[in-house]
């Protein structure tokens, strides 16, 4: 996802001038993150997990087209006949798809005909929201799309961030970094009650169908740590050998370090001094959040420090209560921000994806959706772990405590962090 993205069960039932109007908004969105861009920015791909800003566009582009424009707008003719197949990403039954490692050669169409063809289904779906304002597909897939093109927004940035690090010029994004708090108090564990307690959406509002049906879980007591984990601490671990010593890596995790040659996250310099970021190559700030670590990086770390990373059941029972605020992408902070000194539990909302030691699987009584929507969750259940919370780069009305992201082990490209638990 980019990881797979998940698919709506039960639909928002809106208005559709209300519908009508977040469609409009979320489409300028994605146009607001490319400003910054030169045309030569679009096209690239730097890795095969990643896709050109271009195909960003033109895919959640290609999703209302498909699935909305195609078999509901009378009269409705398609922009491009080889659209379907170039911009499709896996969905198997609509058809084939260009391969996704070869995203980057696409040099035609070109950025101009992309956004032209943005246009076209902007003009049509409004078109289709005026003559079918009761129709419950229009309302539910036109939901689900909307959530999905802000999971690609969040992929437009990381994927822009990684593109532009391989840069030697090590090029910005956007100038200026945040400066706002630089300070991490020292960090606490937060206790909280065992039990048999309920855990995922309740479906009455819009979610993804991973994220259902809510059930039963048993949770032990716990705690977690009151904030994440910071460059600083990470740095010390680092410094202790925690690449060079087998015993805190997990048998893929150690493999992976020693094939890849990894000796610290993926964006800090080998001077250990400096981090690049959408601001371009930064001082290292030892009181932010460290970032863009895999799954096994995390693991190691929670090992090293004696403690362990929480369960998905663990995260979310400490977060339901809270309110989803924090720095995420409205902030325009786009880089973890410091967690500050007030008490309580903190930075649970933003700053970074929280790998936590659950595998991502079906939960009890789980059925995939119907028909070529539902491929985009069941199929992936396996070899993936969960994570939680949202980034500096997920959109704030994206994101809930049910919210369940998920990425291989190695992953390492996403705004992912760390935070700690324990056993009571």
């Amino acid at each position: 996802m980019a990881a797979p993205q998940p698919v709506l069960v039960l639909p928002e039932t809106r208005p559709a001038e209300v519908l009508a109007a977040r469609f409009s908004h979320v489409r300028r969105v994605t146009l607001e993150i490319c400003e910054p861009l030169q045309t030569e920015d679009y096209v690239v791909q730097s890795m095969p997990d990643t896709s050109p800003t271009k195909w960003h566009l033109a895919h959640t582009s290609w999703f209302f087209e498909q699935f909305l424009l195609k078999p509901l707008l009378s009269g409705y003719r398609a922009f491009h006949p080889d659209f379907e197949y170039l911009f499709n990403s896996y969905y198997q039954s609509v058809g084939r798809m260009h391969e996704r490692p070869q995203r980057g050669l696409l040099t035609r169409p070109t950025v101009q005909e992309v956004l032209r063809y943005r246009e076209h289904v902007d003009e049509h779906m409004q078109k289709l929201f005026r003559a079918r304002p009761e129709d419950e597909k229009l309302l539910s897939v036109a939901t689900l799309g909307c959530n999905h093109e802000q999971q690609h927004q969040e992929l437009m940035l990381t994927d822009i961030k990684h593109l532009f690090s391989r840069n030697p010029l090590l090029p910005a994004y956007r100038v200026g970094a945040d400066e706002s708090n630089d300070v991490a108090a020292p960090m606490h564990f937060i206790p909280f009650d065992g039990g048999i307690r309920e855990l995922g959406a309740s479906g009455k509002h819009f979610c993804f169908d991973n994220e259902l049906p809510r059930h039963r879980t048993l949770v032990e007591p716990y705690a977690l740590a009151d904030r994440l984990v910071t460059n600083g601490e990470y740095l010390e671990f680092i410094r202790d050998g925690g690449y060079k010593r087998p015993e805190f890596w997990l048998s893929d995790g150690w493999s992976t370090v020693v094939r890849e040659g990894w000796t610290r996250p993926i964006y800090w310099t080998e001077s250990l001094d400096g981090e690049f970021t959408l601001h371009g190559l930064q001082p290292l700030s030892t009181a932010t959040p460290v970032c863009h670590v895999s799954y096994y990086e995390a693991d190691a770390f929670a090992r090293w420090a004696g403690t362990r990373l929480p369960s998905e059941a663990e995260w979310e029972l400490a977060a339901e209560s809270q309110p989803v605020i924090g720095n995420l992408l409205n902030t325009r902070a786009l880089h973890p921000t410091a967690a500050g000194v007030q008490p309580g539990m903190k930075q649970l909302f933003g700053d970074v994806w929280e790998w936590t030691s659950s595998p991502y699987v079906a939960y009890p009584g789980y059925q995939p959706a119907p028909g070529a929507l539902g491929e985009y969750n069941g199929k992936f259940m396996c070899n993936q772990m969960v994570l939680r919370g949202g980034s500096c780069a997920t959109p704030a009305d994206h994101i809930r405590a049910s919210y369940r992201n998920f990425f291989y082990a190695d992953a390492r490209w996403q705004f992912m962090g760390v935070r700690l638990a324990r056993n009571l």
